[in-house]
């Protein structure tokens, strides 16, 4: 399909301009939908973890219940048919897929080209109503649907944690609840691990806690505060889900999965590397250190010193940062690598996972060699 590549920073997505029947034959609806005597069946989501998740948030929250359907519907299909000289679906329908989608380049067009179909049919991440109106729409004027083209903005694999959060705050607002992403409504939900469980409440204490070094500055896309933000929620959730993977054990046996007692762990971690980082932290002006791609790659650190015995013997006697401390020392020595002219030279990489590998190998290479 005829596609244009949109770049914005890192991250890349597609614009298509679907044909409405071939969209309706390509899009997995995750609620019911009603219209005079008619209904759209909620597909299952399958093995895909994005689909299973949006699928648990319209049950949960109730987003789409019988009576909002039948009435926001008919009002949509209404306008479909009666529009004439003006477009019916102005707005670009959300969608996704956890394919990795193909995009091949027409001769000297850089950004547009060639995408390839996915081998599911795609979420909807935004405009199931809308899609569900043209639906029963198609039923009743079969012979004007292919006068309609349906503006599309594709997210594929890529951006999997991208699509999930966007659909939580845009379909959030029909029940009134608060605007915030997946990692405040994993705590809410049953269905996920306690695993997930016990990470967003451990990303929400370095959030909200007093004596967490990220106070506020992590953003939750919904936060009051309105200090700078250094790093995603997700992000944070992400790194944190990493970690408690790979020890759970640890977790378990040492904190009994309480999420209290496991944050003054990292939070101590995070405090003593603030303390032998201080010329840097905070500067973001001026270094790296505090962005996101350094975040991620000291919690990654954080994950390998768990390893060593040494340093959770340490901790035990302690509870405090001390226990982190002489270890972390040599790191004083990186600052000026941190510096924001030249950063992106000094840790060349394609995109921000490979960055932040190279910041990674970086730090522990550091403390390695002392």
């Amino acid at each position: 399909m005829l596609a244009t590549r949109i770049r914005q920073k890192e991250g890349m997505f597609y614009f298509i301009a679907y044909k409405a029947a071939d969209l309706l034959d390509q899009v997995k609806f995750t609620s019911r939908y009603y219209f005079e005597g008619e209904r759209i069946e909620a597909e299952a989501p399958g093995d895909d973890e994005v689909a299973r998740f949006i699928t648990g948030i319209e049950k949960s929250e109730k987003a789409f219940q019988r009576l909002l359907n039948r009435r926001k519907i008919s009002q949509i299909v209404n306008f479909y048919e009666t529009a004439v000289g003006q477009p019916v679906i102005p707005g670009t329908i959300l969608l996704f897929t956890d394919d990795h989608l193909r995009f091949r380049t027409i001769e000297s067009f850089d950004g547009v080209g060639h995408l390839s179909e996915p081998q599911d049919k795609f979420l909807i991440i935004d405009g199931q109503h809308r899609l569900a109106a043209l639906y029963f729409f198609r039923q009743r004027h079969p012979e004007q649907i292919n006068q309609v083209e349906v503006p599309c903005m594709v997210f594929d694999a890529k951006s999997a944690d991208f699509a999930t959060e966007m659909f939580v705050i845009i379909n959030s607002t029909h029940t009134r609840i608060n605007k915030s992403h997946l990692v405040d409504l994993y705590e809410r939900v049953s269905w996920e691990s306690p695993e997930k469980k016990f990470a967003a409440k451990i990303a929400n204490h370095l959030y909200e806690e007093p004596d967490s070094p990220l106070r506020y500055r992590i953003n939750r896309l919904g936060g009051r505060s309105r200090q700078e933000k250094w790093i995603l929620q997700s992000e944070v959730f992400n790194e944190i889900y990493k970690v408690v993977q790979t020890h759970r054990r640890f977790f378990e046996n040492r904190f009994h999965m309480r999420a209290d007692r496991a944050y003054a762990l990292i939070r101590d971690y995070l405090k003593a590397v603030r303390e032998v980082m201080e010329t840097v932290w905070g500067e973001n002006d001026k270094f790296m250190f505090t962005r996101d791609v350094t975040l991620k790659a000291l919690t990654r650190v954080f994950n390998d010193l768990l390893r060593d015995r040494r340093v959770v013997q340490a901790w035990d006697e302690e509870h405090s940062p001390e226990a982190f401390l002489e270890i972390l020392r040599p790191w004083a020595n990186l600052a000026k690598e941190f510096r924001a002219e030249g950063f992106y030279e000094r840790f060349p990489a394609k995109g921000q996972v490979e960055r932040v590998r190279r910041i990674h190998m970086r730090l522990m290479a550091e403390l390695q060699r002392s």
